[in-house]
């Protein structure tokens, strides 16, 4: 590299580093404000921009980039994702689910564990929607097995990855069909109301 060219580089690093969500995981993780609870291997945050009422992350303490990082040593470690995933569900009101993204777009392997409201102002895509209701959204159980079984996990094919994020929209909780994200995100407001809960976002 050029001394000429090493400015513009390093000012380009530092703007990803700054600005790029997927390089802020780990910085999380320290970050007390963020954290639920931690346990041996495990690190639990709220996600910074929650796509439903309840949206926490599962990270290991380990340095792990990705579920295509993991092998069958790391089979105690999905356990323990899933003993945390446990613990939550008996903590709060709402239904709630875990999986991983199958093209995950932050560099840190992590859990999402969400509640199926997806009642939030940061959901604000057609994207956002399909990367959580359709089989992008790899189950928490059917990723254990896969590992148990093979001993790594499949990458999804990018063809199968651009049809599911063009999938039509439709309510996760009935057969509605909205025609855009405000009709989706008016009807669900009327799912949520059940739980008699206010509509707020996560903190």
């Amino acid at each position: 590299m050029s001394k000429r060219s090493a400015p513009i580089a390093s000012v380009n690093m530092h703007s990803k580093k700054s600005n790029h969500w997927s390089l802020g995981l780990v910085e999380s993780m320290k970050d007390p404000e963020c954290i639920v609870k931690k346990t041996k291997q495990a690190v639990v945050i709220k996600d910074k921009y929650p796509k439903a009422k309840i949206h926490y992350l599962v990270l290991p303490n380990e340095d792990i980039n990705s579920i295509f990082k993991l092998d069958k040593s790391h089979i105690g470690l999905l356990e323990e994702f899933g003993d945390v995933y446990n613990e939550i569900q008996n903590e709060v009101e709402l239904p709630v689910k875990a999986g991983f993204h199958a093209v995950p777009s932050m560099q840190r392997l992590h859990m999402h564990i969400i509640s199926t409201d997806m009642v939030s102002p940061s959901l604000k895509t057609k994207i956002h929607w399909n990367s959580f209701t359709t089989e992008f959204f790899k189950p928490y159980a059917e990723v254990l097995e896969e590992l148990k079984k093979n001993g790594c996990i499949n990458k999804m094919s990018p063809e199968l990855h651009k049809s599911l994020m063009a999938t039509e929209l439709k309510c996760n909780q009935c057969s509605y069909k909205p025609k855009n994200m405000p009709q989706l995100k008016e009807h669900l407001l009327s799912h949520i109301m059940k739980y008699r809960l206010p509509v707020r976002p996560v903190k």
